[in-house]
């Protein structure tokens, strides 16, 4: 049985390159999709599946269920924007 790599893109700039490296890496050992969350999916499967893995940023790549620790940066938080000074001069 084929082993599994999900890509959660934006279908951008920033998010094409890394489509292209999993697929040459990967090239016919293991099953790929791809989420564009832009577009998104009819059954919705794509966002589901940011939410169980908790996808805050993209691209994002998941291996055989599991979100690789590259991509489980929490993503920009409030507190994150406050630290840095936005906001204060209100």
């Amino acid at each position: 049985m084929k082993r599994t790599v999900e890509i959660f893109t934006a279908g951008c700039p920033v998010c094409d390159p890394v489509v292209k490296m999993v697929e040459e890496l990967a090239y016919d050992q293991y099953e790929i999709s791809i989420y564009d969350l832009v577009k998104q999916c009819d059954d919705q499967t794509c966002l589901n599946k940011v939410a169980a893995y908790v996808i805050k940023k993209v691209p994002a790549v998941a291996v055989d269920g599991v979100l690789l620790s590259c991509c489980q940066n929490q993503g920009i938080s409030r507190e994150q924007l406050i630290k840095a000074g936005i906001g204060q001069g209100r």
